[in-house]
C-alpha cells in the first residue's frame, strides 16, 4: 500500500538525504553498510530496482503519484513517498527536479575487481576521471558497446553520485564494476600486475607516435583486453602508458588533437567490443 507523505515541514530529517547531505555524507566511508545514494527519473529508478538494491524512500510532484510514478510507487510497497508541488520542491532540493521523481536507496557491498573480471574478455579501466558526467557518459558507452565490466582506480568519481547515475541513465545498475585497489598508490602497481595475472592484455588509450591504431588486427585478436583510459585533463599517466602491453590511438582529422574522454571510450569501446568469439 502506498506511504504518500506531504511535505509540511522542510527540516524533517527523513528529508536530508535530498536536500542537506552531500555525495561524501551519503557514501558514508565511515559505516559503508548504512552508505545510501539518489536515483533520478522513473527509467533510472527502476533499472537500479531491477538490479536488486533497496529503495528507502521516494520523493516527487504531486502530479506523478499517479502518472510517471505510479509503477515504481507500486514496485516501493510501503515505502514513504514525500510529495508536493514543483515549487516547494525546488525550494527543498535547491535544483529544479527536471525529472519529477527522486529515490534514495541503500548501497550494496561492491564486488571485489578479481571476481567481475574472471569470466570478462573486454574491461574499461578508469584512471583518476573525476567528472560524475564523464563517469555516467562512460558507463552508458561500455553498457551498450560490449564491456563485460568497469574497474575504476581510487581517484575516480563514484559512479553513484547522483549526476553519474542519471548521465548513466541508470546502466551504472547494469554493467558490473569495481575499485581496482583502495589506495592511490595502489596504481599503477600492483593494479596493471594484476590485470596481467588475470589475464589481459593493457591498451593505453593516448595520443602518441609510437601507437597502434584502434582498429589495428593484433588488438582486434586478443582473448582479453582491459582498455585504459585516463583523466580528463591530462589523459593517463606516463608510468602507466610505459607498463602497458600497447598504446593506441584513435585517428584525429581536421587538425583535432583529441577527444572527451567520453566520447574517446565510445570509439574505442565500439571497435575494441566487436567479437566474434
Amino acid at each position: 500500500m502506498a506511504n504518500i507523505i506531504e511535505i509540511t515541514d522542510f527540516s524533517a530529517p527523513e528529508l536530508d538525504v535530498y536536500a542537506r547531505l552531500t555525495e561524501g555524507q551519503l557514501k558514508n566511508r565511515a559505516e559503508p553498510e548504512k552508505g545510501l545514494f539518489i536515483a533520478e527519473s522513473p527509467k533510472v529508478i527502476d533499472r537500479a530496482l531491477d538490479a536488486g538494491y533497496e529503495p528507502v524512500s521516494l520523493l516527487m510532484e504531486h502530479k506523478h503519484v499517479d502518472g510517471q510514478a505510479k509503477d515504481i510507487i507500486s514496485r516501493c510497497d510501503g515505502v514513504p513517498v514525500f510529495t508536493s508541488t514543483l515549487d516547494v520542491l525546488t525550494q527543498l532540493t535547491g535544483f529544479q527536479l527536471t525529472r519529477g521523481v527522486l529515490c534514495a536507496m541503500r548501497r550494496r557491498p561492491i564486488p571485489s575487481a578479481q571476481s567481475i573480471c574472471k569470466h570478462a574478455r573486454r574491461i574499461a579501466v578508469l584512471e583518476d576521471v573525476m567528472n560524475p558526467t564523464n563517469i555516467g557518459a562512460i558507463f552508458r558507452s561500455a553498457a551498450a558497446l560490449n564491456m563485460d565490466a568497469i574497474l575504476l582506480t581510487p581517484a575516480c568519481c563514484d559512479p553513484l553520485y547522483r549526476r553519474a547515475v542519471r548521465v548513466s541513465m541508470g546502466t551504472v545498475f547494469q554493467i558490473p564494476w569495481a575499485d581496482i585497489g583502495t589506495e592511490v598508490s595502489d596504481w599503477p602497481h600492483p593494479g596493471i600486475d594484476l590485470l596481467h595475472e588475470w589475464g589481459f592484455k593493457t591498451a593505453a588509450m593516448a595520443l602518441r607516435d609510437d601507437t597502434v591504431s584502434v582498429d589495428d588486427p593484433q588488438l582486434m585478436e586478443e582473448e582479453k583486453l582491459a582498455i585504459i583510459l585516463g583523466t580528463e585533463g591530462d589523459g593517463l599517466a606516463n608510468t602507466t602508458i610505459a607498463d602497458c602491453d600497447y598504446t593506441v590511438k584513435i585517428p584525429m582529422s581536421h587538425g583535432v588533437d583529441s577527444l572527451n574522454v567520453a566520447a574517446a571510450s565510445a570509439v574505442a569501446f565500439w571497435q575494441l567490443g566487436k567479437t566474434d568469439k
